[in-house]
């Protein structure tokens, strides 16, 4: 007896996520086996890096800026009525350090690839193009989906650093403007907690994000049946899926990080 059987309605929503749940499991192992296997599509590799990191540029800066700004906009009256304005520099480097800057990059990543990956690939499959590939013998898993996959996980954490940066600059613009803050004084204030765990494993997690971003859509759309209907349901979907695997990943990820470093920076 299949394990769906014991379910009730074999087509309910329980049953499809189940069924769905483990489709995407082996889509991921498929990943993995065929990872280390040749034909190695290094040159569509970095065209994929290019597509996520340079054409993201501009929205992950805005994003990073808006930020650190409004952060600090938002934390300066609240620290003030405490008397502990002086540690804005300080709170506002950890929030974006530790969990805003990895998260809302990730999460603004995710609407960008995700429906343009799950549209791009459900696209070729819904016009055969997909199939004539693997009619071709060409392999058309290792260069839509390990190329995508690679190229998420490899430049996730390089716009987050750079987000995380811009959200800095930005929330020393409003120290600037607002009290005059020296640069000086601000980053170092800012720096003078964080340890190099923080920054190693609050960024390198966004790898694990790129991940989930990349293999949801690329699964979503290399598996999409029907026409352009489908094809824009797949990429819906894989907006939302992402973002809440993401969401999911960081509060796992995030308790491995305090059972193996600790929890408070500085300490």
């Amino acid at each position: 007896m299949r394990f769906t059987n014991l379910l009730p309605g074999r087509g309910s929503a329980v049953t499809r996520g189940l069924e769905r749940t483990g489709e995407l499991a082996s889509f991921m192992g498929r990943f993995f086996g065929r990872f280390w296997k040749p034909p190695y599509e290094v040159r569509e590799t970095f065209s994929q890096m290019d597509e996520v990191g340079a054409r993201s540029f501009l929205l992950v800066s805005v994003t990073g800026l808006a930020i650190g700004i409004v952060m600090a906009m938002q934390s300066r009256g609240t620290l003030a009525a405490f008397g502990a304005e002086y540690a804005l520099p300080n709170m506002l480097a950890l929030s974006v350090i530790k969990e805003i800057g990895p998260v809302f990059t990730s999460l603004v990543l995710a609407g960008r690839l995700g429906a343009g990956i799950g549209a791009e690939i459900g696209s070729m499959r819904v016009t055969e193009q997909i199939d004539a590939l693997e009619v071709a013998a060409l392999k058309p898993f290792h260069y839509l989906v390990i190329t995508r996959v690679v190229a998420c996980v490899v430049i996730f954490p390089v716009l987050t650093i750079w987000a995380d940066a811009i959200a800095l600059f930005g929330g020393y613009m409003e120290s600037l403007f607002m009290s005059g803050t020296d640069y000086r004084v601000f980053f170092q204030t800012a720096f003078s907690t964080i340890r190099f765990t923080d920054l190693f494993m609050d960024t390198m997690k966004t790898s694990i994000f790129g991940f989930i971003v990349a293999t949801v859509s690329s699964y979503l759309g290399y598996n999409v049946r029907g026409g352009t209907r489908e094809v824009g349901q797949a990429a819906m979907r894989a907006v939302v899926v992402s973002s809440l695997l993401i969401l999911l990943a960081d509060v796992i990820v995030v308790r491995i990080s305090i059972m193996l470093f600790g929890g408070i920076s500085g300490s």
